[in-house]
């Protein structure tokens, strides 16, 4: 179960954090990782993995505990371990997240980024970035419940057109 939420969690990260860019296969020029390690480094990427954790982890909190008094005291409990745990990881998290960007963006493109990101509005960017990730979440999860409902009763109203009772 914890594996699983942790693929979870890594998803969900790596779509904040990384906007989705896809990965080429070739190796970064030295010189464009060194531009997104300093990107990264900009961005507070490690940082921003400490503090969008505990957001993700209170978003998943309901589908875990699941009403159960019990597992909800054992999550509050054994939550400040696996985000030690996962803070532990965070200068890991930013060399990957640099390396994924090299492979992207040029030198150049990854420095004219990191400008912007030291500039005003890039800070101001990166201090809005947990309430944003937090209402994204808290928003896409309602889109999905939405959504599954939806889907839900369109696919029983289908089944029942073929024949079939629900």
């Amino acid at each position: 179960m914890f594996g699983r939420l942790l693929s979870i969690v890594g998803s969900l990260l790596a779509a904040v954090l990384i906007c989705g860019a896809p990965a080429a296969a070739q190796s970064p020029s030295p010189e464009a990782l060194a531009a997104a390690k300093e990107l990264v480094v900009t961005m507070r990427a490690g940082d921003q993995l400490k503090l969008l954790m505990p957001i993700i982890m209170q978003q998943l909190k309901p589908a875990i505990v699941q009403g159960r008094p019990e597992v909800e005291r054992d999550f509050d409990t054994s939550l400040p371990h696996l985000l030690d745990g996962v803070n532990a990881h965070s200068d890991e998290f930013a060399a990957a997240v640099a390396e994924i960007y090299a492979r992207n963006f040029t030198a150049d493109e990854l420095r004219q980024v990191t400008t912007f990101y030291r500039g005003p509005v890039g800070q101001k960017f990166l201090e809005k970035m947990p309430a944003i990730a937090q209402q994204s979440l808290a928003m896409g999860q309602r889109f999905g419940q939405m959504i599954a409902a939806e889907l839900r009763e369109r696919m029983i109203e289908e089944l029942r057109k073929r024949g079939h009772k629900l």
